[in-house]
């Protein structure tokens, strides 16, 4: 058993497109950071007119979405920085951070909601200029569906995780703004103003999963937890990328930094080839994995021989050792290449 280290590969995207990539980010950090703003100052001129519990809830969240903009804007810049010597795997990390203070933040607000509708449930009191409160109230939500969707595309399109989180979360604000328009409207109907407090109360709860789920998923990214859609891509770029003499892989790990991927796997190959040839064929599998994955990153090859065990999926042509003639390469599968020894 000898192992082979290939040396960084070249992303799958050109240098170009590295940078188209990174101003698309920004560009959808600032998106977020201006629409956020605007849709603020509506959704406070909304309470001040009505004075609402609920209409409160929605503006205090959008308090906590520049907030949060804001800190994600700068968690681009900062992510979108090239890795160098001090971080070999980029900057990438920071994304986690941004996404778990901005789930910190959004759980505060559910704090602050609950506190506020505690206090408008007691007083009793009964929001006026209620048409005026449903109409903005509407209108800033379905621009906040709209920013949602535009940030989770970009960010899937990009892979940021940042901006995937903030389209998730500002998605979840649209939800909220419905509740509060229901909510308005149930109290213009029947007059009873504890329905304005109940409302703004749910909205709190709303918000208190949203932010433990964010700070629970930006943990498990900091904690490098299992991520089983990349293992899924991974698996499919190797079967794609097979080739005689590349046997199986085992033992895989893969992490993500940013848009970074970095993979250790054991590759099993010929016992009777040399050091060189099971490098050169480890690095070329490597590039087609990456090609055929398109991911930017790196694979980290042990190599292992195949101690003649694996002939009959080993479709190597005039193989000087073979054991027992091939007979069918079976495709793997996530719970083969993660399995830490030989799989079967």
């Amino acid at each position: 058993m000898f192992q082979t280290m290939i040396a960084p590969s070249v992303p799958t995207a050109t240098p170009i497109d590295a940078q188209a990539e990174q101003r698309l980010r920004i560009t959808a950090g600032l998106v977020s950071l201006g629409v956020g703003s605007v849709l603020l100052v509506f959704k406070f001129v909304a309470y001040q007119l009505t004075g609402s519990a609920a209409v409160f809830s929605d503006a205090l969240e959008s308090i906590v979405n520049v907030v949060a903009a804001l800190f994600a804007l700068g968690g681009l810049v900062f992510a979108g920085r090239p890795a160098d010597r001090s971080h070999p795997y980029g900057h990438g990390k920071i994304e986690f951070f941004s996404a778990a203070f901005e789930g910190g933040l959004i759980a505060f607000a559910a704090v602050m909601i609950f506190y506020e509708a505690g206090h408008a449930l007691w007083q009793g009191i009964l929001p006026r200029q209620l048409d005026v409160g449903i109409a903005i109230t509407a209108g800033a939500g379905v621009a906040n569906l709209l920013l949602g969707m535009y940030l989770v595309r970009t960010g899937k399109r990009c892979q940021s995780l940042t901006l995937v989180a903030d389209g998730q979360h500002v998605i979840s604000d649209f939800w909220t703004s419905a509740g509060v328009v229901v909510g308005l409207v149930l109290v213009e109907l029947t007059g009873y103003a504890w329905l304005d407090p109940l409302v703004a109360a749910a909205v709190a709860v709303h918000l208190g999963i949203t932010g433990f789920g964010l700070v629970r998923y930006a943990a498990g990214g900091l904690l490098d937890e299992e991520d089983r859609e990349l293992l899924e891509k991974l698996v499919q770029a190797m079967n794609t990328a097979m080739r005689p003499g590349i046997v199986r892989v085992h033992n895989t790990r893969a992490i993500r930094s940013g848009r970074f991927t970095h993979v250790d796997a054991h590759l099993v190959v010929p016992e009777f080839w040399t050091v060189k040839h099971a490098h050169d064929e480890a690095d070329a599998f490597e590039r087609e994995v990456i090609a055929a994955g398109a991911l930017s990153g790196e694979i980290v090859f042990h190599t292992d021989p195949c101690r003649r065990l694996y002939c009959s999926q080993c479709e190597l042509p005039a193989c000087p050792i073979r054991a027992e003639p091939f007979r069918q390469r079976q495709a793997m599968t996530v719970e083969e290449i993660i399995q830490p020894d030989r799989p079967w």
